[in-house]
């Protein structure tokens, strides 16, 4: 149970300090504003903790975990920002005991995710990705590039928040039907209908997976939930690594139950998502370098230039609220 905000600071007298680098226009329009901008961006973590009791706010993106150690050391702090769609690198339950705001963005890279799912089902489904590398070494194959149409495809969202609703929303250019399932209720809109999972798992073509890595989400696409769709289906992950189990993608792959993957996120990645890893690959990674009709891009779906700019705003905005 979540406790009364603390109590707030007056502007001018309010810290912030920020671990990350952002759009410039952040610190600006928070200086502009009246609040007082401190930054680090190379201390360790130990070293941070040192002296964040002398601060009021952070700004952070994913360089490290906020965990309840962290959060016992900073005494002072009214609230969290972090430059970004998810929270789960912040100890979300234990911040709002303490009564620390959490501010995040999803409004500022939706736009950006939608069009990047977008973009990967097109590329899986017309073989632009492959096609591209064959013509690059001399290769002029036409009936083995033979692509699919979107048109009269049922594409399925999971996770019916900003960024589906943003994906949803691309897709109204298309004739195909649209459904999402997700754990809240009455999330459906024009762009799309929420129908049971058993529905879902019965009619869609497409997957595309746009829900926080949480709990209940970890791991969530596995072997078990895949067999559980009736046809044979392309995936878009857009959304978390950690919601997927690779070395079951990979199996599903090979015996075409799922017939083509686009994977912004790995379960391999580094909670800052800025590296992979340094050691051995393991075997399902090296599949997805190797396999055809696997799209990889390296968390970027919400990375445009117009997005830095959007995820900027929308925390200057949700700060600046939190003080009026």
């Amino acid at each position: 149970m979540a406790t009364a905000q603390r109590t707030l600071q007056p502007v001018t007298e309010t810290k912030i300090l920020h671990i990350d680098s952002n759009h410039p226009l952040l610190w600006e329009q928070l200086q502009q504003a009246g609040f007082q901008n401190f930054e680090d961006f190379k201390s360790s973590r130990q070293d941070i903790e040192a002296k964040i009791h002398e601060y009021h706010g952070i700004v952070i993106r994913s360089r490290f975990k906020i965990d309840s150690n962290f959060l016992d050391k900073a005494t002072n702090l009214q609230f969290i920002a972090r430059v970004g769609a998810g929270l789960e690198s912040i100890d979300c339950e234990y911040a709002e005991s303490l009564g620390v705001a959490l501010i995040a963005a999803p409004e500022g890279n939706r736009n950006a995710v939608g069009e990047h799912a977008l973009g990967m089902l097109l590329s899986l489904f017309n073989n632009l990705n492959k096609a591209d590398r064959e013509v690059r070494t001399g290769h002029w194959n036409r009936e083995s590039n033979r692509g699919h149409e979107l048109d009269g495809k049922t594409v399925g969202i999971i996770g019916y928040g900003n960024m589906g609703k943003s994906f949803a929303k691309k897709l109204r250019g298309f004739d195909v039907e649209v459904l999402c399932y997700d754990i809240l209720e009455d999330v459906s809109d024009e762009n799309a209908r929420q129908v049971s999972l058993a529905e879902f798992q019965q009619k869609v073509d497409v997957v595309s997976l746009h829900t926080p890595w949480t709990p209940g989400t970890d791991k969530m696409i596995n072997t078990d939930f895949i067999n559980a769709f009736v046809k044979p289906f392309w995936f878009i992950n857009t959304a978390r690594g950690n919601s997927v189990v690779s070395a079951d993608l990979v199996a599903a792959l090979q015996s075409e139950k799922i017939l083509g993957a686009g994977l912004d996120v790995l379960e391999y990645e580094k909670l800052s998502f800025e590296h992979l890893f340094e050691d051995e690959k393991p075997p399902a990674f090296e599949y997805l370098l190797q396999a055809e009709n696997v799209l990889l891009t390296p968390h970027i779906a919400g990375w445009t230039v117009e997005s830095k700019i959007k995820l900027a705003q929308t925390i200057v905005d949700k700060i600046v609220q939190l003080y009026r």
